[in-house]
């Protein structure tokens, strides 16, 4: 069976959601920053801490991830501040 919506591994990075990571500091300017990010195709593109193996065990009933999905965490005053930038619909 075919998934409904499949990533799209061709497209590009359109523009930054939110603040960097620089202006909420959240980094300490190495190459391990999260970010979150639209992609050329509408997609959101989400770097952040793979905690798949630790807070996987824990899912809500009726959450799962997939064998090609990781739990990715962000710190919280990114998403916060990627509100403005997230359309409504």
């Amino acid at each position: 069976m075919d998934r409904p919506w499949e990533a799209d591994a061709g497209t590009d990075f359109k523009r930054r959601v939110g603040k960097s990571p620089q202006e909420l500091g959240v980094t300490t300017d190495n190459a391990d920053c999260p970010d979150i990010w639209e992609l050329g195709n509408g997609d959101i593109a989400v770097i952040g801490r793979d905690l798949t193996e630790s807070l996987g065990k824990n899912l809500p009933a009726g959450v799962s991830i997939g064998a090609d999905e990781r739990l990715v965490v962000i710190p919280r005053s990114m998403m916060i501040a990627a509100k403005p930038d997230i359309p409504n619909v």
